[in-house]
């Protein structure tokens, strides 16, 4: 009957432990940082209900960037207390705090945060501009062609290809904002694979992916009502849409039947088949432009917009790199600078062929060259 007793007392007392354990809990506060080089800042290691002993520590995910003092606390408890930790800026980078705790009694998962060291405000200040000035040059550059089109009341000289892989890379980017941005369910998977990660979404790239698709069917309805001589999308082109869209099928039926593929990884496909177009839609223009020796329906306006935005784009990257000294976001991984270029260098050829190789195309009637309005593929 004692020992049964005594069994039962040292039971109770480990669940009682147990409860009061899985009640501490450590924070680090706001889990975002911004901190210029050479300044100092104080974030708060905040305790509560501590019931043991425990060594709590501090470090950075990347070296060099940041000093901390202290790395490490030795906590007594009981302890409901906010400990100060210095962080100093020693050069501008992107890193993380982390938090570690001996023994690990409490979750620290949720214990990080996110630090950007950067070396000027101004220039933060005036990144941010550049991004507004490129959102609006490049979610204006549709409506030059629009109007073009209402204008002459004809789409002769627009290329149906260019719309086509137009309007199925927009809409892959928005479905990638919008299940990255309001999914539960594959923000979760985000996180599982990036801890301390941010959402690479903002409201800005939903409303451009958005409004773009809206841009975009709008010039597309216009080819249905407008004169558009014997223009049609090529066989090529319905070729590789039906290609991208097998490749999404098929990887949507392995998502859902099977645990190989992720909800995630499906949009990360959706935003490959985006820049996949983005490297090949401007290629059935500007050789129709060629073939009809004519740049006419196809709006100057819509380019120095997108050259605009694409050049802008390429300046705030620089501006960032420099700020956060995060080069290697261009030149190690150069997928994004180097698309933002393509298209701009794109924007550049259609610049000399309207002012340089065709600039007399518009005294031309319109429809006498309308034999070299067959699509370019067929």
């Amino acid at each position: 009957m004692g020992r049964s007793a005594t069994f039962s007392k040292l039971f109770c007392a480990s669940i009682l432990i147990a409860f009061s354990a899985a009640e501490t809990s450590f924070s680090l506060g706001s889990q975002d940082l911004d901190i210029l080089v050479g300044e100092t800042k104080v974030i708060n290691l905040q305790v509560t209900d501590l019931t043991q002993r425990v060594n709590a520590s501090v470090q950075t995910r990347h070296s060099g960037i940041l000093e901390l003092n202290p790395k490490s606390i030795i906590i007594n408890p009981p302890a409901n207390d906010i400990y100060p930790i210095e962080v100093t800026s020693i050069e501008a980078g992107y890193t993380t705090i982390l938090l570690s705790i001996d023994p690990a009694i409490a979750d620290v998962y949720d214990a990080f945060i996110r630090v950007t060291s950067l070396h000027s405000i101004e220039l933060y200040h005036f990144s941010e501009v550049i991004g507004w000035i490129y959102f609006v040059a490049w979610s204006v550059s549709f409506y030059p062609q629009i109007y073009e089109n209402w204008k002459r009341k004809s789409v002769v000289g627009l290329n149906f290809d260019f719309l086509a892989l137009n309007i199925i890379g927009f809409t892959m980017y928005s479905i990638f904002n919008c299940g990255l941005f309001w999914i539960p369910s594959i923000q979760d998977e985000y996180f599982e694979k990036n801890p301390t990660g941010m959402i690479p979404v903002l409201t800005q790239d939903i409303f451009f992916g958005l409004h773009a698709m809206f841009a975009t069917v709008v010039t597309i309805t216009q080819c249905f009502f407008y004169e558009r001589a014997n223009q049609r999308v090529s066989w090529t082109a319905r070729g590789i849409i039906l290609v991208f869209a097998l490749f999404l099928l098929i990887s949507t039926i392995v998502a859902a039947a099977t645990d190989k593929l992720t909800w995630l990884d499906i949009l990360y496909f959706c935003s490959y088949v985006k820049l996949a177009i983005t490297l090949i839609k401007y290629i059935p223009q500007a050789y129709m432009n060629y073939k009809r020796k004519s740049t006419v329906g196809w709006s100057i306006g819509n380019i120095f917009l997108d050259f605009t935005g694409g050049a802008l784009s390429m300046m705030q990257m620089m501006v960032n790199a420099h700020n956060y000294n995060d080069w290697q976001s261009i030149f190690g991984d150069p997928t994004k600078f180097g698309l933002g270029l393509f298209s701009v260098v794109f924007d550049i050829f259609f610049i000399f062929q309207h002012y340089v190789l065709y600039r007399h195309s518009y005294e031309r009637i319109e429809g006498a060259n309308s034999e070299a309005t067959r699509p370019i593929y067929s």
